[in-house]
């Protein structure tokens, strides 16, 4: 067990800007709290509390929108045969859905590519755009990819085919400027005012663009593809602040009730349909089973079932997501075992402030996952590489201090290719450099963390009384929604409250019951993945706990319960 740094980042707010803040906007002290220590600025405090369509910012400032509308719509007009190239991700599954579907819906004569991840890999590929060109494709439009495919973008040109690019991911030096438009927030030399859109963002900014330039009402046009928007924005970890926290709120209303029958199918498999639904419902039982589409058979598989009006197919495919999804699970916890022998087996171990792990044949669909894993499980960038006949193939996950994109930039020399964000990165490599890659990459990450780098902080919001763990405060809390990255679940501490009863439960004593009393007030806890506290703390011990308050539904009932994130005994 790791002895976690506890930040309690109200120490950093003087009391004054908390009072004002509350007056000016009429919100509780631990409301302006919060926002405050998520750096939302008073003139945002409005936007972000009413989450309103009237925040959602004009397509039409996106660099290259103008280019791409009056390219799609010629396309449209000239009956030219045009390929929306997705990616096998749950990010790039929905934006192909969103894209195809509302070019089908103006008459385009339209189809969807989404390369396999083990035989072509992610991005475009030349063997892919020489097969949509034979095919008589004239326009290509990525999404969720093709930012960095330069000589792709030119190899399509030269057939005579022209590409529009649509992506989020961070650009390298140079652009694919062979394209006829390049539509990504994050271009240094776009203006656009909120550079976070997921993938699908940018594809729903597309499609509002054409709705506009069409006559069509925008504000029907966001309502009929926001459910497809939310599931792809949540899937990718984007912040949900800014125009993604409109988007996910207004997506997870219709999707509380979903009428697309596919996303139907999928959340009753999932067990989820017809309970209380928020982003993390999202994100750890629907965007799993999508994903496992691309992970182990064809995302087109996920693509279909988002399309489908068939309620017997839509059922079809989802429990065949579902089989996938239990399949991936298992190889997941195959490679995750072969991972830690590896590491038991490395000497050197813990001098390494950077986990590269290379294994023949290892799923290229899951090793991003147990990546996750692992970066969670010792604190520290992990990157898993399967290899075959000499090339690697790999995927790397980071932590807060580490911006992976940077850290594959400078060793660069070491790779084929790379590309991706801060917290999550691809590469390929030839396994005749993978010894120095790792060097240098350690190398880089001497220079970068420091030793309290490497050690994880638990982000607390502000201290808590017992007396306001109650659940009018949880219910309050709720208008905060939707939390994700950026926008994290608020976190508190409770200090000096005596522990009555602990024990491990679940599957493998996994995780952690507590409940603990202070001054009278008996409050229930449970610690998800914490089982292994209760060998260390035990019944009577004085402790600190660090938590967020939640509401628990059970039998018609709603009490508050408290979900831990650290435990300290005094």
């Amino acid at each position: 067990m790791i002895d976690k740094i506890w930040n309690i980042k109200s120490k950093k707010i003087k009391e004054e800007t908390i009072d004002e803040i509350s007056k000016e906007h009429h919100i509780p002290r631990v409301i302006s709290t919060i926002l405050l220590n998520r750096g939302i600025e008073s003139e945002d405090i409005a936007p972000y509390l009413r989450k309103s369509m009237a925040d959602i910012i004009n397509p039409m400032l996106m660099l290259d929108m103008d280019k791409a509308v009056e390219r799609i719509t010629n396309a449209i007009q000239n009956n030219e045969k045009i390929a929306v190239y997705g990616d096998y991700d749950v990010d790039g599954i929905t934006s192909t859905a969103l894209l195809y579907k509302f070019l089908l819906s103006l008459g385009a004569d339209v189809e969807y590519y989404i390369p396999d991840r083990k035989g072509e890999g992610y991005g475009i590929n030349i063997m892919a755009v020489n097969k949509l060109f034979k095919q008589g494709i004239k326009l290509m439009i990525t999404v969720d990819c093709g930012i960095t495919a330069i000589g792709e973008v030119e190899f399509a040109k030269l057939q005579g085919m022209d590409v529009i690019i649509t992506d989020h991911h961070t650009c390298k030096d140079r652009l694919p400027t062979a394209a006829a438009a390049i539509l990504n927030p994050k271009r240094p030399d776009c203006d656009y005012p909120f550079d976070a859109l997921a993938g699908v963002g940018v594809a729903f900014k597309l499609i509002l663009a054409l709705a506009i330039k069409n006559g069509l009402k925008t504000t029907d046009v966001f309502n009929q593809y926001v459910d497809i928007a939310t599931l792809g924005t949540i899937a990718d970890v984007v912040p949900l602040l800014g125009e993604n926290r409109v988007i996910v709120d207004k997506g997870l209303k219709i999707l509380h009730n979903p009428k697309r029958i596919g996303i139907r199918a999928v959340m009753e498999v999932a067990g989820v349909l017809d309970k209380p639904l928020s982003a993390s419902t999202i994100a750890f039982s629907i965007a799993p089973r999508l994903n496992a589409a691309g992970r182990l058979g064809s995302a087109a598989t996920a693509v279909e079932l988002l399309l489908t009006n068939d309620e017997s197919r839509a059922r079809e495919l989802a429990l065949l997501l579902d089989t996938e999804n239990k399949e991936r699970q298992q190889t997941e916890r195959q490679i995750f075992d072969e991972a830690l022998e590896l590491i038991a087996k490395d000497p050197n171990f813990e001098k390494k402030k950077v986990i590269v792990l290379a294994q023949e044949n290892w799923h290229q669909g899951v090793i991003g996952i147990v990546a996750s894993r692992l970066c969670d499980m010792y604190y520290k960038p992990c990157i898993l590489i399967s290899h075959t006949n000499g090339v690697g193939k790999g995927s790397g996950r980071s932590i807060k201090g580490f911006n992976l994109f940077d850290a594959l930039t400078h060793c660069e020399k070491q790779l084929i290719d790379f590309g991706g964000h801060a917290v999550a990165a691809g590469l390929n490599v030839n396994m005749s450099d993978i010894d120095s890659f790792i060097k240098e990459i350690n190398k880089y990450a001497d220079e970068v963390l420091s030793e309290q780098d490497m050690i994880p902080t638990v982000d607390i919001d502000c201290p808590l009384s017992e007396r306001s763990v109650t659940l009018e405060n949880a219910k309050l809390l709720s208008k905060l929604e939707p939390f994700g990255m950026n926008n994290e679940k608020p976190v508190f501490a409770l200090a000096h409250a005596q522990v009555m009863n602990i024990a491990p439960v679940g599957a493998d004593n996994k995780h952690l019951r507590l409940r603990i009393v202070k001054n009278n007030q008996t409050i229930n806890c449970i610690g998800f993945g914490m089982g292994e506290f209760a060998e260390f703390i035990h019944q009577g011990d004085t402790v600190n706990i660090a938590f967020q308050m939640d509401i628990n539904h059970y039998q018609g009932n709603e009490t508050v319960q408290l979900i831990l994130k650290d435990i300290k005994r005094k």
